[in-house]
């Protein structure tokens, strides 16, 4: 198969195809302008293939467009295995960029945000005072996140170059063998992440991994939304319906305090469609923690598309674009873009403004490794980890 005649050639799309705002970059990355100026620019054309080549860890990085027939692209980079765009129809049938992202590789390299559109592992979000016990033996990780680890350490999965087969125009393959004690995990992991982009205007998530030790294993992928289109502005007016009747309350860094609780009646019940800003500057002691969301949801299993569990709606009130979101996975992470500072020039031109995009991650829960109470993350030698993840696109009514 012959890879360079499956790189994007972004070029080559149509002017129509517009821009938003949000995620982020490393101090002065990627220039600056005036994000009030480019909301309405082609965030599409600004993605050269050449910025996505080049050689990191002593591996080659590249750019791959996923497409179907019916209006959907999506752009992926073998660096962190990252989503770099994903452009659907809006309701005025506008091509509609709603992954905030960056325009080279460097860019991903340099920016302050370290998880904009990666695939994230070892371990998804945090496990508590950066250690854990597996069979007795306790295991001591990088703590990157306060005193906690975080999405998988300091060299996590979103800063390593995958192995990239593009078999069609659909589907995009990436491999990557996480060597023993790689960040403090046990075990050498071998992961595959398969990315696809299916005829109804879904991308798939499938993810797999194997390992040569007892390990401990959470998988997701960090895209940052904004259904309105990247540079359009915030995310508070988007409603979002998340399919869950009680959610992992946590401590002040963010560490789940074991409990699970309803969401009735606190600003977490977004049972029935609501405005993501509707309620985030409530006096609420977990909303402080978080500086507004970033809490996991305990879902609640509702069928869905696909024969899995619905986790999640979310609306953009501008174009209305609709996100479903379809998992195997028990929990959700709800996270409503609350630490970025505008520090990040993104492909369109725009800044990562606060709150100018938000995060679902599809996930088991927080320190599941010590958290016996939680769904089990660990892997042993033999087993394969399997999970698939649906996000489908549609325009409202």
């Amino acid at each position: 198969m012959n890879q360079t005649l499956k790189m994007v050639t972004f070029s080559l799309m149509a002017a129509g195809i517009l821009s938003c705002k949000s995620p982020e970059n490393k101090e002065g990355a990627q220039g600056g302008t005036d994000s009030t100026a480019v909301a309405g620019t082609d965030s599409a054309s600004a993605l050269s293939p050449a910025n996505f080549e080049t050689t990191i860890d002593g591996k080659k990085t590249g750019l791959y467009t996923l497409k179907n027939n019916n209006g959907m692209r999506v752009a992926i980079t073998s660096y962190g295995g990252r989503i770099v765009g994903l452009w659907v129809p809006d309701k005025s049938g506008k091509p509609t960029d709603v992954v905030i992202g960056l325009s080279s590789a460097e860019g991903y390299q340099k920016a302050t945000e370290a998880y904009l559109g990666a695939t994230i592992g070892r371990y998804g979000n945090r496990i508590a005072h950066a250690r854990f016990k597996l069979d007795g033996q306790e295991y001591t990780l990088a703590s990157n996140n306060g005193p906690n680890s975080l999405h998988g350490g300091k060299k996590g999965f979103q800063y390593v170059v995958w192995d990239a087969v593009q078999p069609n125009d659909t589907t995009l393959e990436l491999s990557y063998t996480s060597p023993d004690m790689e960040e403090g995990f046990p075990g050498e992991l071998k992961v595959k992440v398969t990315y696809s982009v299916t005829s109804d205007n879904a991308i798939k998530m499938d993810y797999s991994a194997q390992t040569s030790k007892n390990t401990v294993v959470n998988l997701t992928n960090h895209a940052y939304f904004n259904l309105n289109g990247e540079g359009s502005g915030d995310i508070l007016k988007h409603t979002a319906q998340i399919y869950a009747d009680k959610y992992t309350p946590v401590d002040s860094t963010l560490i789940p305090t074991g409990k699970l609780e309803p969401v009735a009646g606190t600003p977490f019940d977004f049972t029935k469609p609501e405005a993501i800003g509707a309620r985030i500057g409530a006096d609420n002691v977990q909303l402080k923690y978080g500086r507004g969301y970033d809490h996991n949801y305990v879902l609640n299993g509702t069928k869905g598309a696909y024969g899995l569990t619905h986790a999640a709606t979310f609306t953009g009130d501008q174009s209305g674009v609709v996100m479903d979101i379809y998992t195997q996975e028990p929990g959700l992470q709800f996270y409503s873009g609350n630490f970025n500072e505008g520090k990040n020039t993104l492909k369109s031109g725009a800044k990562d403004i606060h709150r100018g995009a938000f995060c679902a991650e599809t996930q088991h829960f927080p320190d599941s490794p010590n958290q016996p109470a939680f769904p089990s993350v660990v892997l042993k030698p033999g087993a394969t980890y399997h999970t698939v993840s649906y996000y489908k696109f549609s325009v409202k009514p």
